[in-house]
């Protein structure tokens, strides 16, 4: 099985980087919107294993639990599913056979917390908000993260599966780095929620790019990069290449851009619009957008084809695929 982080070769696809505007793109009639407050809660999470992710969100909710409750709770499943390589146990490792993870969790209030370079421990998401309620600082890394995960009473395990290790013994003989993008439909996993009384909260998770370097950490545990949140506005999330989304402080501009009066779907088409622009080799990766405002409008785009995201509400729960800037319904240029 191919990996989340697979930067792709095969577009195929004559595009001029230096003709792209953000200010050039038509918003089209937004059929994402479900501001009634019949719909909510409203729980949104990147690709196919955030149906499932969805519910789980959806059952604890339903169970009483908090909206943070909801989105550790709801991240955890692909976390612990050994069959996903993108998310915690059974991700795929660095090139040297680690499992290394990054996660963060945020509420509307500003509250937020993060692990970075985290080994050994299956639940990041669930160590990043100890750190939010248990100590003075966001973002916890490396050995500094797992003595600390340790303490809090999570277990060391050995998060490295026989089926991703297959995997890293064969891509060894090559060491080939060039990959492909959305081969299995998922990748990080971020998830962003409003509830009821129009409270946000959101969480985000990974176990990296495959095969990178020892050390590399990606936007998925950074607020403001790959998970930004802020109950005056909106929320937002990241998924796909890291490096390009901390580049443009992704999630967090999308938040920005819904302040200044963008709807989630336009903001989320800037930004990726903003990414374009400035990274001349965009054609090469994938990036998107996920985002919800206080109203409960929601929007995402993507660079390339294929970003599925998964919607649950009061009313209706179902995948939709992503619009992409590749489309030529889309671009501008």
């Amino acid at each position: 099985m191919k990996s989340r982080r697979r930067f792709i070769k095969n577009i195929g696809l004559g595009i001029g980087a230096a003709a792209i505007s953000p200010t050039l793109i038509q918003a089209k009639p937004l059929e994402n919107q479900i501001a009634n407050k019949k719909y909510r809660p409203i729980i949104l999470s990147t690709w196919n294993h955030g149906f499932e992710a969805n519910n789980v969100a959806w059952e604890t909710l339903e169970n009483s639990g908090s909206l943070l409750d909801a989105v550790e709770k709801g991240v955890n499943v692909p976390e612990n599913d050994p069959e996903n390589t993108s998310v915690g146990f059974g991700g795929f490792p660095d090139r040297d056979g680690n499992v290394t993870l990054d996660a963060c969790i945020m509420d509307g209030n500003g509250n937020c917390g993060a692990v970075s370079y985290l080994e050994n421990i299956k639940n990041p998401i669930s160590v990043a908000r100890k750190v939010m309620e248990n100590t003075p600082h966001v973002m916890l890394s490396g050995k500094g993260a797992y003595d600390f995960a340790l303490a809090q009473g999570f277990k060391h395990e050995n998060l490295l599966t026989e089926k991703s290790k297959a995997r890293w013994i064969e891509w060894k003989k090559t060491e080939n780095y060039s990959t492909e993008i959305n081969i299995e439909n998922h990748d990080t996993i971020g998830m962003i929620a409003l509830d009821n009384n129009g409270n946000l909260a959101g969480a985000c998770t990974t176990s990296g790019l495959a095969w990178k370097m020892n050390g590399r950490v990606g936007d998925s545990p950074i607020i403001g990069a790959g998970l930004f949140v802020d109950n005056e506005v909106g929320a937002a999330t990241a998924t796909g290449k890291g490096e390009a989304v901390i580049k443009i402080a992704g999630a967090a501009i999308i938040v920005e851009l819904m302040r200044s009066g963008k709807s989630p779907q336009e903001a989320c088409q800037e930004a990726v619009y903003r990414i374009a622009k400035k990274q001349k080799d965009f054609k090469t990766f994938q990036v998107g957008f996920l985002a919800i405002n206080k109203s409960g409008e929601y929007g995402a785009f993507s660079i390339q084809d294929g970003f599925s995201y998964a919607i649950h509400t009061k009313v209706f729960k179902e995948m939709k695929k992503a619009e992409h800037m590749l489309d030529s319904k889309v671009r501008t240029y």
